[in-house]
Formats: structure tokens, C-alpha cells, sequence
């Protein structure tokens, strides 16, 4: 009978003490928070989380208010009674905690207070709450990266004054840039899938030391979700489900995803469909944007049709799939290796920048499409700790392969000749990563890598009505290849808290190879083949300096380079109506040299301001100009008598610019932010000076933000300066079809702003709703270059729904 009560008693105790005891997780993770002060208002009562996340809340009463406080999350407050029998309190994750880590600085974590250079960090809970459509969309929303659109399908980031194959994106550590990498408007971006991101960095300016050739303006580095493993001998099972619809393209949308893990091992898995219909612009802005009419193609042949909605724009829609699929396994402590597969595939999508263009007074293209943009990557990491080896304390193995495939389709009005070219780039690469520290107060970064693109490209003419097919000249020249071989090292001194020393070098070495044979048959172009060799070292050397806890300076100078690649030595193809791009093999890398000051000044977190500025010479730029070949500056292409125009070492520009940005907290649960950047520039050939390309305007955007308990609220405006028609670059004055006309006739991109709320609310534990409504007043816009009106008004409701 003792024993009973004994047992009873211990039994009881154990409830009780449950009972006092609360978890305090992330809310979007889910995962325990370590750290975690709680305190009354006096702080006379005091506890800290463990690294459960757990903490007794026995010594707090029922109706005190009790602050749940952690550097890298918002404060909370809420009292035991409105806890009830619910022993867990969520905290959402502080973008500005002090204790931020970053990995795309030297491909190891560091603390985001000690990089010299400016980087964004987008975390999966912000990823969340604005619902994106695609990742350029991702990026986009930070303020402080540019996105230009020629279709619907698309999603071109610009940073600082560069874009496209200036810049660079990263998976998982593992470089997507590839060997056809254009100066024109990318949209690989969009491959990457918003559902599957963990966290986004984005580093603005040089990142050629650590990265290598095209990371002159600044890296884009997205990682992926990682696989969670058990932390007791029962499986851990963890899923999710979305479902999202969008007005404005009638988006549909479903994701799921779900973890299975074990002691050791641990395995994830992503799925996400995306269907967008054509899009709808605004009703309130420049008539030169709208849809009046469009292709219809029957069995009778091409038709002009009267849009019966001008503001649709037709055939603007697509289809898109993501799969993710890691595996982690988990040996030893100090062990650990993790396979990433991803694919991504599209529909065709029109591109429609080409589609509105007129000759004379009828549409020019009858289509104009992009085939399925396939993407797929194997990715293996190895990651080993030591505590006893001289070279390493950490050593990272990273072998990936990836595969690129995109097409392009197009047929003139009312021709029967399709033009067909087809393109795909296996992709290699190698990277073996160290971090060592050398001292207490010194760290040491280095590491070599390799790379390997092997190019296919084709060609074809496709008569439709005798439905025969002849070859033709391809994009590319077929079976060409480029490498790559580096090594670089990264330093860093931080002799105490208030100083940071990091400098870095690199040496690249990167072959290209062309053979023009093939194509040689419609081009007769005076050589067969084409190597290219460029060698260069780059480096860099900043300061991190915070000499009180109000203020924080950095300082950085840099220089990056961009060597020429296949697209740059081998393209063929329309560039503009009347003129085509042929192969030069006479290229040499562009080289880029900058500085950057930052100061940051933080008032007990009362008001925090961020400013920037920046200054980036570029030389031997590389750009597209007129040429001539075989001494003639005329050629027929597809049919057409085109300008002849090749790309050069022809320029060199000066770009320069100013980012602010502020932080207000008015109360606990609600905040004030902006951002605003300012980016200007000039190109100079010739001794002739004229604007830089893709120098977006000024551009910014403010929110107000509430966060209170499960809801969350945010009223923001984004707004965007006018480029005048001086102000256009020539290339962009070219493409006159895409822009607005001034009072004088010529083309010009308006200012514009949009005025837009999105809140979300998490019902239950298991349930979150997340709702928009984007550009309310309904404007009619474009960003800046975009063949494409962006949305009108547009209501986008998605529900999250968690096991």
C-alpha cells in the first residue's frame, strides 16, 4: 500500500509539474527556441528556456503579464490565463536579431554583424507571409532587388546597376549560372520553388572571391529545406499542405510536402503544382499597355482578333511543377551527408514582349514561345568536423550535376515556316570547402573548385503546311564546352567585439571552346573554331566596425571579373527586329573594381536606420554592338535582312548608388519599415557617354506592420520613380513597343506605386490563412524593361494546413 501511494504521489507530481511547464517554439518551424527570456513586467520573476525550448512558468500568476524576450524573435506578452491548457507559445523570427547567421559570405555560417558587406536575409516565415508567386517574386518583395518581366513566366533580378549573367545564383551552395547565361533577361530564377526555400540570401555587390566569374553585382543564394531527423527512437513524422488562389492570373495552386525521420536518417519530400491563366493588368494607367487585339490561329490560318477585354493580356498563361527530394544521413557527430534532387518543369509559355510587336499595322509574331524550361540537379554535400586535424575544423565536399534544357519557337504572321532551336547544358561541378580557426581571434576560410558545361544546341525550320522539317542554324554552336578551376581564400580577424577585419583572394582560370562547323554552312563565318583562356585574381578587404552600441560602419572595396562564356563567343540569334547577333572569338573577360561604406545606427532597438552607398568602375565591359562579317554588315536570318551585330569588349561604365533603409517599432506588436534605393550610372564608348541599362529607377517601399498573438497584419506601399526618355538607355529606346509614349511621341517608364494589405492568422496549430489584396487602386504598370503589364488588382488567398 506504500509503495501504491509513493507511486500515486510521484505520479501526481510529475502531472503538476507538467502542467507548469510551457515550450516555446518557432512559429513557422515549429522548432524549440533556446534562450528564451521570460520575465514579469518588473522582472522580479525571471526564467530562461533550455535547450528544449522548455520553462517553468509555476513562480508567474495567473493574470500577470509575461514577456517572452529572444534577440532573434519579436517580443510577446501574454498572460497564464490566456495560455489556458495550452502549454506552447509561439514566437515569430526577428529579421534584425543580432545574432543572425549567414552562409553565402564564405559558404560557412558566420554572424551577419561581422560581413563588411551589405546581405539580405529572407527567412521561410517572411517567404510565408507574402506568398509569392515565383522566387524572382522572392526577391522582389526585399525592396532592394529590381525584377523585370518580359512574360508572365519570368522574373529577371537586377542589383545595383547589373543583371542577368552579371549576377550570380546559387542552390544549396551550388552554382546555377551556366555556360549560356545571356546579357539578355533571364528567368532562371523561376525554376527555384518559394515552397521549398528555408532561407534566401542575398548579397549586394561583389561576390567573385568566394563565387568566381558573373558575381560582379551581387549573389543570390537560396537553401532549400533541410531533412529533420528523430530525436528519440520513434519515427518523426512532419507535414504540409497549401493550397493558394490568385484573382488576377486565376492562379491555382497545391503544395505538399512531408518529413520522415529517424535517428540517423531523415527524408524530405516537396511537390508544387502552379497554374496561372493570362494575366490582368490594372484598369488605371497608360493606354499604350493594353491588349487591343491578339493572333488567333486556325485551321483557316492566322486570324487578328479584337481583345473583347483589352486588359487580359492573352496567352500570357502556364503551367509549372517543382519536386524536391533530400535525404540526410547522419553516422557520427561529426559526420553527415545530404543528397538534394530537384526538377522543375514548365509548359510552353509565350513570350510576350515579342508578341505585341507590330509591322506596320499588324501583329509581326503569330507565336513567339519559350518551350518547357527544364531544370534538374543532383546535389551530394559531405561535411566532416575535426578537433584534432592542422589544415580544417570543418571540410565540405560538394558534387553536383545539373541539367538545363529551355526552347524557343516563333513564327512570323500568317508564314507556314516555324523557326525551331532547341538547347541544353549538362553541368558538372566540384567544390571543396575548409574552415579553420587559427587563432581565438582569427578564422580561415579557402577552398578550390571545378567546373564543367557541356552545350547541345540545334536548329530547325519547320514548314507547317507541308509539316516537313529542315536543319537550320543553331543558337549555339553545338558540343561546345566551358571550364573552370579556382582556388581562394578568406580571412578573418576579429580582435574584439567592436572590430572585424575579412579579406579574401581568388585565382580563376576558365577555358572556353567552341567549333562552328555546323552552323559554318549558313554563316561562312572566317574561322571553323574558337578557344578563349582568361585568367584572373580577385579580391577583397572590409571592416566591420561598432565602436558603441549605437552605431556600425562598414567598409568593403572589391573587384570581380566575368569571363566570356558560349553565349557571349558562339550565339547566333534576333536580338531586335532587323538585327542578328553573330559568334566573335576574338573576347576577353570584363573586370569590375568597387567600394561600398555602410553605416548602421540602432537605438536600444527603439529606431533602426541602415545606409549604404556604393561605387562599381566596370572595364572591357562586355556588350552588344554593331559588327560586321565577311565585311559586310547585312545578312539574311530567318528570312530577314538583319544589322549584324556581335558582342564586344566595346565599353566601360561607372555605376553608383544609395540604399536607405529604417526600422520603427511605435509599439511591442507594432512597426514601421522602409526601404528606398537609388541607382544611377553611365556608359561611356567611343568617348560618347550614354545611360546604363539596367540602372532600374529609384524604387522603394514602406509597411506597417501588427503582429499580436496568432494574427498578423501589414499595409504597405511599393512605389517606383520615372526613367524619362533620356534617361533610356539605346538598347531599351529599340524595344519602343514594351514602354509608354511621352508628350513628344518617344518611349519613356512612367513612375508608379501600388497600395496593398495582406494579413494572416493561424486558426490552430495545425491551420494558418493567409490572405492579400495586392495593388488596390487597380494601376495600370511596368517595371521598368518588362514586356509585361505587372498585375491589377489581385486577391490571393492560400490556406496552410499542418500535421
Amino acid at each position: 500500500m506504500k509503495s501504491f501511494f509513493a507511486i500515486s504521489f510521484f505520479f501526481l507530481v510529475i502531472i503538476q509539474l507538467k502542467a507548469q511547464n510551457i515550450k516555446v517554439l518557432n512559429s513557422l518551424t515549429k522548432e524549440p527556441v533556446f534562450g528564451v527570456a521570460i520575465y514579469n513586467v518588473d522582472k522580479s520573476k525571471s526564467t530562461v528556456t533550455n535547450f528544449l525550448g522548455e520553462a517553468s512558468l509555476s513562480a508567474f500568476s495567473n493574470t500577470e503579464i509575461i514577456y517572452f524576450k529572444h534577440l532573434s524573435h519579436i517580443l510577446k506578452e501574454i498572460t497564464k490565463a490566456q495560455l489556458g491548457q495550452l502549454n506552447r507559445v509561439y514566437l515569430v523570427s526577428n529579421t534584425e536579431g543580432l545574432d543572425e547567421i549567414v552562409i553565402s559570405a564564405s559558404k560557412f555560417e558566420q554572424n551577419k554583424r561581422d560581413i563588411p558587406q551589405k546581405i539580405i536575409n529572407i527567412n521561410a516565415e517572411s517567404i510565408q507571409f507574402a506568398n509569392p508567386q515565383t522566387s524572382a517574386d522572392v526577391l522582389e518583395g526585399t525592396g532592394q532587388v529590381y525584377v523585370q518581366k518580359s512574360q508572365l513566366g519570368g522574373g529577371s533580378p537586377m542589383i545595383r546597376g547589373f543583371s542577368t549573367n552579371r549576377l550570380l545564383i546559387t542552390v544549396d551552395g551550388v552554382r546555377m549560372n551556366n555556360a549560356i547565361f545571356r546579357g539578355g533577361n533571364l528567368q532562371n530564377v523561376i525554376s527555384i520553388d518559394p515552397f521549398s526555400i528555408q532561407n534566401t540570401e542575398v548579397t549586394l555587390g561583389s561576390g567573385s572571391v568566394i563565387y568566381g566569374s558573373d558575381a560582379i553585382g551581387g549573389v543570390m543564394s537560396f537553401y532549400t529545406q533541410q531533412p529533420q531527423t528523430s530525436l528519440t527512437d520513434s519515427l518523426f513524422f512532419k507535414a504540409n499542405t497549401i493550397v493558394r488562389y490568385a484573382t488576377a492570373s486565376n492562379e491555382k495552386t497545391g503544395h505538399i510536402d512531408f518529413n520522415l525521420g529517424y535517428k540517423e536518417w531523415a527524408f524530405l519530400t516537396n511537390i508544387s503544382y502552379n497554374d496561372f491563366g493570362d494575366l490582368r493588368m490594372g484598369a488605371h494607367g497608360p493606354n499604350d499597355y493594353l491588349r487591343p487585339e491578339y493572333v488567333s490561329i486556325t485551321n483557316a490560318g492566322d486570324v487578328m482578333v479584337e481583345n473583347n477585354n483589352p486588359l487580359v493580356q492573352k496567352t500570357t498563361g502556364y503551367q509549372q511543377l517543382s519536386l524536391m527530394q533530400k535525404v540526410h544521413y547522419k553516422p557520427e557527430n561529426n559526420l553527415s551527408f545530404d543528397l538534394g534532387l530537384f526538377y522543375t518543369t514548365t509548359s510552353d509559355y509565350a513570350r510576350y514582349d515579342r508578341l505585341i510587336r507590330y509591322r506596320n499595322t499588324t501583329l509581326r509574331s503569330a507565336e513567339w514561345n519559350y518551350g518547357p524550361q527544364n531544370w534538374f540537379m543532383s546535389n551530394l554535400q559531405i561535411t566532416k568536423l575535426s578537433s584534432h586535424s592542422n589544415f580544417y575544423d570543418k571540410i565540405k565536399a560538394t558534387i553536383a550535376y545539373q541539367n538545363f534544357q529551355e526552347s524557343r519557337m516563333d513564327r512570323d504572321f500568317q508564314s507556314s515556316i516555324r523557326n525551331i532551336r532547341d538547347e541544353a547544358v549538362d553541368a558538372y561541378s566540384f567544390n571543396l570547402d575548409f574552415e579553420k580557426n587559427l587563432a581565438l581571434k582569427t578564422e580561415l576560410f579557402y577552398g578550390v573548385e571545378y567546373l564543367y558545361n557541356k552545350v547541345m544546341s540545334h536548329g530547325e525550320e519547320e514548314n507547317i503546311s507541308t509539316n516537313t522539317i529542315i536543319p537550320t542554324v543553331s543558337r549555339y554552336p553545338n558540343g561546345s564546352s566551358w571550364q573552370s578551376a579556382a582556388a581562394y581564400s578568406s580571412i578573418k580577424y576579429k580582435p574584439n567585439l567592436k572590430f572585424v577585419f575579412q579579406s579574401g583572394l581568388r585565382f580563376n582560370y576558365i577555358v572556353s571552346n567552341a567549333d562552328f562547323t555546323e552552323n559554318n554552312q549558313y554563316l561562312n563565318l572566317p574561322f571553323n573554331t574558337a578557344k578563349t583562356e582568361a585568367s584572373a585574381l580577385t579580391g577583397t578587404a572590409g571592416i566591420r566596425w561598432s565602436p558603441n552600441p549605437v552605431l556600425q560602419w562598414k567598409l568593403n572595396a572589391s573587384s570581380a571579373f566575368r569571363a566570356p562564356n558560349i553565349d557571349d563567343i558562339g550565339k547566333v540569334f534576333d536580338s531586335e527586329p532587323g538585327s542578328v547577333v553573330v559568334p566573335n572569338n576574338n573576347l576577353k573577360s570584363e573586370y569590375a573594381y568597387g567600394g561600398e561604406l555602410g553605416l548602421k545606427l540602432n537605438f536600444n532597438e527603439k529606431f533602426i536606420l541602415d545606409v549604404s552607398s556604393y561605387y562599381t568602375y566596370l572595364d572591357n565591359a562586355l556588350v552588344r554592338r554593331d559588327f560586321t562579317l565577311n565585311g559586310e554588315s547585312q545578312i539574311m536570318y530567318d528570312g530577314e535582312l538583319s544589322n549584324v551585330q556581335a558582342i564586344q569588349n566595346a565599353s566601360k561604365a561607372w555605376i553608383y548608388g544609395f540604399e536607405m533603409g529604417f526600422k520603427l517599432p511605435i509599439t511591442n506588436q507594432l512597426n514601421l519599415t522602409s526601404q528606398y534605393s537609388v541607382v544611377g550610372g553611365t556608359e561611356e564608348e567611343d568617348g560618347i557617354e550614354m545611360p546604363v541599362r539596367h540602372a532600374a529607377p529609384n524604387f522603394g517601399n514602406t509597411h506597417l506592420v501588427f503582429t499580436h498573438n496568432h494574427l498578423k497584419l501589414d499595409a504597405f506601399a511599393v512605389y517606383n520613380n520615372e526613367l524619362s526618355f533620356l534617361q533610356l538607355a539605346p538598347s531599351e529606346i529599340e524595344k519602343d513597343y514594351i514602354y509608354a509614349k511621352d508628350v513628344n511621341g518617344n518611349p519613356y517608364s512612367p513612375s508608379w506605386y501600388t497600395l496593398n494589405f495582406r494579413g494572416q492568422y493561424q486558426v490552430s496549430k495545425s491551420t494558418t490563412i493567409t490572405a492579400s489584396l495586392e495593388n488596390i487602386t487597380d494601376q495600370r504598370y511596368k517595371t521598368y524593361s518588362s514586356g509585361i503589364a505587372a498585375a491589377g488588382r489581385n486577391f490571393i488567398l492560400s490556406l496552410k494546413y499542418s500535421l
